[in-house]
C-alpha cells in the first residue's frame, strides 16, 4: 500500500491503521518499511504529533 502524500489524508489513514491494526507507531513503520521521521515531519506541517499513550496523532 502506498501512503497518501496529502498530509490531511495521511493523518486519517495513519490514525485508522493505528486504531485498527497496530499497537504502536514503530510497528506500523516497520510493517510499511518507512522511516517514522517521514510521517512525523509531514504531520507536523499540519500541527499533529504522535501521542504514544493514545497511539494516535493529535
Amino acid at each position: 500500500m502506498n501512503l497518501p502524500q496529502d498530509p490531511v489524508i495521511l493523518l486519517s489513514v495513519i490514525n485508522t491503521l493505528l486504531r485498527d491494526k497496530y499497537k504502536n507507531f514503530d510497528e506500523l513503520c516497520d510493517d510499511y518499511n518507512i522511516k517514522n521521521e517521514e510521517i512525523i515531519n509531514k504531520l507536523k506541517l499540519i500541527g499533529y504529533n504522535y501521542n504514544c499513550k493514545l497511539n494516535q496523532f493529535k
